[in-house]
This record gives structure tokens, sequence and C-alpha cells, in this order.
């Protein structure tokens, strides 16, 4: 099966959570999982719902990765219909009023929070992508900033607003980052390795917690936030949009065909 998704090139985070799926699937029924069938594929999402009490987001996921290994790995396709996809409800995603967005920022424990909340929610990017962004991915000279492999292992440019940009630079001078631009901790020591996912996570839940905000929030909270904010103020034709971003398809996109050309750790110096 890995094999497979590598020669799908599919990412190695999928990868890993398709294998680990199918690897629990089997290990349920104490059998391998090409021994296994419809009757079994039935009992087991019902075991997830029923028992596991999985939201249908997380099941779908597990849907993906049995789809995949009974109709592309094994090439059961008549299998496909005992698979089905779990009717999900649709929800408004939280969103946070301006105001609320600089109650959090003003909240944050720290310069190091306080700047990446404000990066999550000035460019829309995701928690996966902003643990990712290196130094050199600041262009100030263009006023861009570049994701790298985002969603579907995607590039694309977001803009990057002055207010952004000097609080970069004055976070840059006190934090003096290398490669990545919010570094991680390796055995609670400041290392120059990505931020992990949960830091982000624990930094916004603090700063809501820390700001009287009651909403439940997290980091795609502002991702939402940022692209009502501009939909309201018809602000939108500065942002990308495609099937990647998940920004309203008023978007326009603002990356296709950039260089990819290595920026200098001066952009965030001043001029």
């Amino acid at each position: 099966m890995l094999e497979e998704l590598q020669g799908r090139n599919y990412s190695h985070r999928t990868a890993k959570t398709y294998v680990r799926i199918v690897r629990e699937f089997a290990t349920y029924f104490h059998q391998p999982p090409d021994k296994l069938g419809p009757e079994q594929i039935r009992q087991y999402q019902a075991h997830l719902f029923q028992s596991k009490k999985l939201a249908p987001a997380t099941v779908s996921q597990y849907v993906s990765a049995l789809r995949f290994w009974f109709i592309k790995t094994l090439h059961r396709h008549f299998l496909a219909e005992y698979i089905p996809f779990p009717k999900s409800h649709k929800r408004l995603p939280t969103v946070l009023s301006p105001e609320e967005v600089a109650r959090l920022i003003d909240s944050a424990r720290n310069l190091y929070h306080r700047t990446l909340l404000m990066t999550l929610y000035s460019t829309a990017m995701r928690r996966a992508e902003l643990c990712r962004l290196r130094v050199r991915d600041i262009d100030s000279q263009r006023m861009m900033i570049r994701i790298n492999q985002g969603k579907g292992r995607r590039d694309r440019d977001v803009p990057l607003s002055p207010k952004l940009l000097e609080t970069l630079r004055v976070y840059w001078r006190w934090m003096q980052p290398t490669t990545y631009l919010f570094p991680g901790t390796v055995k609670r020591v400041r290392a120059d390795v990505p931020i992990s996912a949960n830091s982000v996570w624990l930094a916004c839940r603090q700063a809501a917690q820390a700001a009287g905000i009651s909403k439940r929030i997290s980091p795609h909270s502002l991702r939402h936030s940022c692209a009502s904010h501009l939909l309201e103020s018809g602000l939108t034709r500065s942002f990308p949009t495609g099937a990647h971003s998940g920004l309203p398809a008023s978007f326009h996109q603002a990356s296709a065909g950039h260089s990819q050309s290595a920026r200098p750790t001066a952009d965030l110096q001043p001029g």
C-alpha cells in the first residue's frame, strides 16, 4: 500500500495516515486486511461512529484510506459501494469580529505569539503552512510571502501588509531566526526546527482566554476571519483563490508563474 501511495505522489503525512488506518482496521478484526470484506467494512464504520464517537469528517478520512486500500491497492472496484462516505452536517465556521481579532493579538503571551497570530490572520495561511514558513519566504521588495507546498502541494504567494512587515522586522531583530521564521524547540530549548502545530494551537487558545473570547476558536478561525473581513470590506482582489486556497471564489490568483528563487534574510531587516 505504501508503494502505491508513493507512486501516486501522495504526501508523506497522508501516506502515514492511510497506512495507520488500514493497520487499525486489520487489528480490530485480528486478520490481515486483504482477508476482510464488505461485512467487516460495515461493522467497522459502525464502530467508528458508535464506539469511538468520531466526527463525520474524521470517519471520512478512514473511508478514504479504506477505499484506497481496497480499490487502488487490491483493485477490488466492486467494493466502492460498500465504503460510502458518511453524511456530514455543514456548519458555518467560527468568525471573529475585527475588534475580537485585535483583542486576541494584543492578548498574546509574548512577541513570538503575537507575531505568529498576526501572520495567521494577515495572510490567511493554514497552520501547517505557518509552521513551515522560512525567513527567506518573506519578500519585502514585492510585498509578498511565498507559501511553499501548501495544501495539495501547491505553491502560492499571499500579500504582505506593511503593518505585518513592520512587526516581522521587530520580531526578527528580537528572535534572530535562522531558517524557520517561527522556530520550535528540542527538549524545551529553542532550535532551528519548525514550530509544532500543537504549539500554534496553544498560542491561539491562550490568547483567546486572556482576551476573554468565549467563542470556540482555533488557528483556522483566523483564516476564516481574514476571508470574511476582506469580503466585507470589498478588498478581495489582493488575495489568491483556487481549490486549495480555501478562500471565497471572488479572490483572484496572485501567485501563478512567479519565481521560486531564494530570498535573503535581509528582507526582514529595515531597508
